[in-house]
This record gives structure tokens, C-alpha cells and sequence, in this order.
């Protein structure tokens, strides 16, 4: 018998009893479309904090003095040299005041005040939109200039072009010499766009503002910024005399951290769908039971008119395998048509599909029919025909 006529005979007794097989597929339904939503999440949320890394570039080092007193106090001097080395492309130490009152004509609002130099915005990848970028003078001469995030420009100007006009912050006056384009948040930092940035010592003189904490190092290279790290180390051991009042982050290895951690957790939700899929197997199994049972005395007929045993086997295990394999359709549609419709539900999570996956769940819910379907489909084959025949 050919395995196209065995598939319409397998249809043919799904179609009757549509309910029983519905209830016999819920298992591998289940089992695939989680298999399909859960990896795309994984998948999307793996992408989105790539391209966050992407954002601030891998080969950054974000050094960080967390200790007190004069044993911790960082040299803008000092850490601008670090430029003179092949493995450091540029440096932008930062000092940040969080909460300053920024006032334009009668709005007044919140935002964080970051003191830098003209690095900085190359180093985060941050693109002007309208003016220009700090200069040299500005900060040797200590100026009180001023660049807007894109939320600060909105919130103070609308779609107006703010270069040119004064703002107030902290009863200090600043000239607005450039706004920024929309960058988004960045990783384990404010974001930039809810920022007003000014130079480096115009926020030490004019905000009473402490030393130098935090140091953004861009190197020419990924590979580089290794090398970089552990040059860094050396000096900040050495001038503190401790390996404890530092802490250096890389971003490479952040990202390879998060992503390996994503995957992880990304693996065990899929080893949890699985189960539903061997759930839906014992299911096909048992009801394969129960059909094998329901259908004796036709087995007792197709025998006694030459069937042979191999043809009962794969007429019990091609139905299995049609209503595994009809389960895993059904279950990948619907994974993909919920990977699709979750980001419209929830705007911050995003999804990325897979074919291959879809491809692997899909045979696995054929294998599962395969394996499951085996036991019932031999148990038809081997009954004899004058036993068949005698069941009600």
C-alpha cells in the first residue's frame, strides 16, 4: 500500500472524530508554538542588546573611581595622556550633577548636567543635530555652553531651533551652542537625551562639583581594548596603591556576559516547552491505544484478506505521525503568528523568528508521532487475525 493512500485513510479517521484529535494534538500545539515564541524572544532580546552595545561600541571601557579622599582623585591631565598610547583612540572624563533645575523662560524641569570634553559624544556614538559640538576653547576657557539632549530640546523648544538662546541651570546662565539627535538609552548609564552637557570644569567651577569619577575610553579596535584594560589597571593600581578603588567595565565582555546569560535562560524555557511536546506524545500514544482497541476486528479483516503485518504497522504509524505532524503545523503558525504580535502588545519586547527553529520543532513533533505512534501501530500488527475477528 502507498504511503499517499495511507495519509488519506489517516485523514479520513481524523475527520471523523475532529474533537478526539484536536484534544490528542493540544499536547504538541502547545509544545511548538512555545518552542517558536520562546526562542524568538530569546532571539529578539539577545538582538536588542547587541545593537544597545552596538550603540556605546564594544570597544569601550568605562573606568569608574568608587573609592574616597585624595587617594582616589583621577587627573584630567593625567588620563588625556593615556592618548599618547597605541591601544587608547580617545578619553572623555566626565563628572555629572543628577536633579539640576534646568529653567528656559517659565518651563522649568529636572535633568541630569554631565561635565565632559569633545570626545565624548564620538565615544557614545552620539550624532549633533543642530549647532556644534564643544571645542578646545570652550574648554580652556571654562565657557558656559551648553548642549541639549533631544528630550531637553522638546520639552524647552518644540520643533524650534534652541541654538543661540540662554538657559538657566542652577541660577547659572548657559548659551545653548548645539542639541543632540535621539540616541536612546545607553547601557548602565543615564540616557543622553534626558542630559544637558556643558564642559568638563565649567560644571566643577560653576556647580561646586568634586573630582573626576567616571572616564569613558574608547580604543582604536575590540581587540585593543583588552590591552587598553590592562594598562588602565597598572595606573589606577599603582596611584591608588589598591586594586580596590576602581572598577573598570567592558563592554565586550557585558555583552558576551548578557547575551551568554540570555541564551542560558533562553534554553531552559525551551527545555520546559519541550516537555509539553513528550506530554503531547503520551497523549498520541494512549489514543492510538484506544483506536488500535476500537479497531480490532477491522485489523481481523484486512489480515484475513492478506494484509500483511508491515502494512498494519504503517497504517497506525502514518496516522500517528499525520496527527503529530498536523499538531506541529498548527503549533508553528501560531508560535510565529504570537512572535509577530507581541511587540505589538508590548512595545519593549522585541522578537526575532528563526526558520530554523520553526524547521527543528516542527520535525520534532514528527519524531515525537514517529516514537510514540511506534508501540500502538506493533501492537495492531501483531495481533492474530482469528482473534481480531472473534472482538465485539
Amino acid at each position: 500500500m502507498k504511503v499517499s493512500e495511507l495519509i488519506r485513510m489517516s485523514l479520513r479517521t481524523i475527520i471523523s472524530s475532529p474533537l478526539r484529535t484536536f484534544l490528542t494534538m493540544l499536547g504538541v500545539i502547545i509544545g511548538v508554538s512555545s518552542v517558536v515564541t520562546l526562542v524568538s524572544i530569546g532571539q529578539g532580546t539577545s538582538e536588542a542588546i547587541a545593537k544597545q552595545y552596538e550603540n556605546m561600541g564594544t570597544n569601550l571601557l568605562v573606568v569608574t573611581a568608587t573609592g574616597n579622599g585624595r587617594a582616589t582623585q583621577l587627573s584630567y591631565d593625567d588620563l588625556m595622556n593615556f592618548e599618547n598610547f597605541p591601544e587608547f583612540k580617545s578619553i572623555a572624563p566626565t563628572m555629572s550633577k543628577n536633579g539640576s533645575n534646568v529653567k528656559y523662560d517659565r518651563t522649568q524641569e529636572k535633568y541630569n548636567v554631565l561635565g565632559t570634553n569633545d570626545r565624548y559624544f564620538d565615544i557614545i556614538k552620539a550624532k549633533i543635530d543642530k549647532g556644534r559640538n564643544l571645542s578646545p576653547t570652550d574648554l580652556e576657557f571654562r565657557s558656559n555652553v551648553a548642549i541639549l539632549g533631544s528630550e531637553v530640546t522638546k520639552k524647552f523648544f518644540g520643533t524650534l531651533n534652541p541654538v543661540g538662546e540662554n538657559i538657566n541651570i542652577d541660577g547659572v546662565v548657559f548659551n545653548v551652542i548645539g542639541t543632540l539627535k535621539e540616541k536612546g538609552s545607553n547601557i548602565g548609564g543615564a540616557s543622553v537625551d534626558s542630559s544637558v552637557i556643558v564642559p568638563l570644569e565649567s560644571a566643577r567651577r560653576q556647580f561646586k562639583l568634586g573630582q573626576i569619577r567616571t572616564t569613558y575610553v574608547e580604543a582604536p579596535t575590540k581587540d585593543d581594548i583588552y590591552t587598553a584594560q590592562e594598562t588602565m589597571k597598572q595606573y589606577l593600581t599603582y596611584k591608588f596603591k589598591s586594586d580596590t578603588g576602581f572598577v573598570l567595565t567592558n563592554q565586550d565582555e557585558l555583552l558576551k556576559a548578557r547575551t551568554e546569560a540570555t541564551n542560558t535562560l533562553t534554553n531552559q524555557l525551551v527545555a520546559v516547552a519541550l516537555i509539553s511536546l513528550l506530554v503531547g506524545g503520551i497523549g498520541i500514544m494512549n489514543i492510538m491505544l484506544v483506536t488500535v482497541s476500537e479497531r480490532t476486528r477491522e485489523i481481523g479483516i484486512r489480515k484475513s484478506i492478506g494484509a500483511k503485518r508491515r502494512n498494519i504497522l504503517l497504517q497506525f504509524l502514518v496516522e500517528a505521525v499525520v496527527i503529530s505532524g498536523m499538531g506541529g503545523l498548527i503549533g508553528l503558525l501560531l508560535g510565529i503568528g504570537f512572535s509577530y504580535a507581541l511587540p505589538y502588545f508590548s512595545p519593549k519586547q522585541s522578537t526575532s523568528l528563526s526558520f530554523n527553529v520553526g524547521l527543528y520543532s516542527f520535525l520534532f513533533s514528527v519524531l515525537v508521532g514517529v516514537v510514540f505512534g511506534l508501540y500502538p501501530a506493533n501492537k495492531a500488527s501483531k495481533l492474530r487475525p482469528i482473534d481480531a475477528l472473534r472482538s465485539d
